[in-house]
């Protein structure tokens, strides 16, 4: 065939300005790999070495700096076997103190690996030898509790066989871990997030957007200027920074799970990232939760998730066709997303849809309930108590000791705080105060700076879906629809209630629990071995926090009694409450943080002390 000249001319110049215009297409819609099919490398047995050292990655075909665990990052999946013991060399070949946390596993405190809290650190040029049994099964994961580490790559996906009969059926299985990734160096994204909180967010309304008749009308940006709140700050760092990978891979990059039509696929998705949520979800294929940070749930068809900082949930899938399949993370504030396929043969794709309109934060999300600007409630409820928690003279009456209530951790059940009392200083049916400032609602919270806002009406958000996620038309997983699988191994009542305010300062970045930051108070929140404590999480602020408590899992108050579900990592919406119980088991010294990673470094973090009865004096 003979082309001519002309035609050639003009498709070559139509195909230069494409390939020119592909730079300013966002990464998910830019032409894509082949796909990459290679697993993550994976250690196992009852020695396993890990190296970290600083390494280069290439993400949609861009170097950055790194630092991975034997060459890779993510880093190897190591694949254990419940009863087994293992032991696992760690050599820190970095210039710099590092750390290896075994994120949800239950361990010897010696053994978690948080430096300053269980453990020294490990020294640059050597060597740690982490030691334990491995009591259970399930998905986990594992990273650095040092530095920024965490967000330059250090991070890695466990998995952990049942020592018996799997009670979960599937042909095959994927581990997905979801990260986020930057070109530019955590150091420099902390310091821009304390200079301007507000520096990543590229979705603030505009004039135009006023003009064209979209968000808020005029009368709402005018009363939430006045507040000095900006309901387009759902994440900190976002999109316009961060790419979003899958298995260490971007969106052009088409990291891809293989299958064949009508098998039973279990996905294994773990959120590893420093600051992302993502909404989770394959268009055309429904998903069945059989697992929840790495515990086994019943069976609950969905369509989407969302899935906070270090959370983790095990999928069924079962494409029916010939075809490939999409699989999306969308990060919570709809800046950017993560892509993989799954396919029956490498080298396919499916069509990716475009980012969703982005949430705006609500009243709601501000501590209000339901409220409008006008303190009226919306709806149908024109008492405004539809979600409103009145719930403070129901409370179970619980004990408290003498030392606890000591060291204001919590209020003995006689003589305590009535229903008259919480009316009088307009926490009650008496009187509803609107204050963001009143600190009468929360008295142990520290007068500070670093307190921006107290919600008035925080209300239990554990059976909503997520920013942005009510009417997305599809079933959202929450929280209320999670069910053990297996009977909890303790179901006494709680002993006492501990009120815990996740408290911060939007404006100034600055990040703490009932007002005081770590490296402002080192005293331990106290526990006594063996005692069961329902712990109530009060967000005070206008962002979802994911808080995780080490060495433990937890019991959500959602209504499910003795078939809870049991968790490492809650993910509490703002403006919410979040409660759980949980019998303090495990003896010693435990991180409890914020997982958004600048949040912790920030100062949301204290240390949980479990002491042995004996030691209560």
């Amino acid at each position: 065939m003979i082309l001519d000249r002309r035609k050639f001319i003009k498709s070559a110049a139509v195909g230069g300005s494409a390939a020119a215009m592909a730079n300013w297409f966002p990464a998910w819609a830019q032409p894509v790999s082949a796909g990459i099919t290679d697993p993550i490398p994976t250690v196992s047995g009852t020695d396993i070495s890990l190296r970290i050292a600083r390494q280069t990655m290439r993400v949609d075909g861009k170097v950055s700096r790194a630092i991975g665990l034997n060459g890779t990052v993510p880093a190897p999946l190591i694949r254990l076997r419940e009863g087994q013991t293992v032991r696992l060399s760690v050599t820190n070949d970095l210039d710099e103190d590092s750390s290896i946390h075994w994120h949800g596993l239950i361990l010897p405190f010696q053994m978690d690996g948080v430096p300053g809290v269980s453990f020294p650190g490990i020294r640059p040029r050597s060597t740690f030898v982490y030691e334990f049994p491995v009591v259970q099964s399930g998905t986990y994961w594992y990273h650095s509790h040092s530095g920024l580490q965490e967000q330059l790559g250090h991070y890695g996906p466990i998995v952990i066989d049942p020592k018996g009969a799997d009670p979960v059926a599937y042909d095959r299985e994927h581990v997905v871990v979801l990260s986020d990734h930057s070109q530019l160096a955590p150091e420099a994204i902390f310091r821009k997030l304390k200079v301007n909180p507000g520096h990543f967010n590229m979705q603030r309304q505009t004039v135009g957007g006023l003009l064209a008749g979209k968000d808020q009308p005029l009368s709402e940006r005018v009363d939430w200027g006045k507040m000095r709140m900006d309901p387009t700050d759902i994440a900190d760092v976002n999109g316009s920074t961060y790419t979003f990978l899958v298995n260490g891979y971007g969106p052009k990059d088409n990291w891809t799970a293989l299958f064949t039509p009508g098998e039973r696929v279990r996905l294994r998705i773990i959120n590893a990232s420093a600051m992302s949520i993502f909404n989770v979800r394959i268009p055309g294929l429904r998903m069945s939760v059989v697992q929840a940070d790495g515990l086994n749930v019943r069976p609950v068809e969905i369509d989407e998730f969302q899935i906070g900082v270090a959370e983790t949930y095990d999928v069924i899938v079962t494409p029916p066709d010939d075809r490939a399949y999409t699989l999306i993370a969308e990060a919570n504030d709809r800046s950017g997303l993560g892509r993989a396929t799954l396919a029956p043969r490498p080298g396919m794709a499916a069509e990716v849809p475009p980012l969703r309109e982005r949430p705006l934060a609500t009243m709601k999300d501000m501590g209000m309930g339901d409220m409008d600007m006008s303190g009226a409630a919306s709806g149908s409820d024109p008492a405004g108590m539809g979600d409103m928690d009145m719930s403070a003279a129901a409370a179970p009456a619980v004990d408290c000791p003498p030392e606890h209530a000591k060291m204001g951790h919590c209020t003995p059940s006689e003589g305590g705080a009535t229903a008259a009392d919480h009316a009088a200083i307009g926490h009650g049916a008496g009187a509803m105060s609107h204050s963001m400032r009143d600190f009468s609602v929360a008295p142990q919270v520290k007068r500070d700076p670093g307190v921006q806002t107290i919600s008035p009406m925080p209300v239990d958000r554990m059976n909503e879906p997520g920013q942005g996620l009510e009417d997305v038309g599809h079933k959202v997983l929450t929280y209320h629809d999670l069910v053990a699988l297996e009977r909890n191994p303790d179901v006494r009542p709680p002993e006492r209630s501990l009120d815990i305010h996740l408290t911060g300062n939007m404006e100034r970045f600055m990040w703490s629990f009932d007002g005081i930051k770590m490296s402002d108070y080192h005293e331990p929140i106290p526990f006594l071995e063996g005692e069961r404590v329902r712990i109530n999480l009060i967000n005070d602020s206008m962002m979802s926090h994911p808080i995780h408590l080490h060495g433990h899992f937890f019991e959500l108050v959602t209504g499910k009694g003795a078939f809870s579900p049991r968790k490492h990592t809650v993910l509490v919406q703002p403006g919410g409450k979040a409660s759980f119980d949980f019998t303090a088991d495990a003896v010693g010294d435990w991180a409890f943080h914020c997982h958004l990673l600048y949040h912790m470094h920030a100062g949301m973090m204290r240390v949980v002390s479990v002491r042995p009865r004996g030691d209560a004096a």
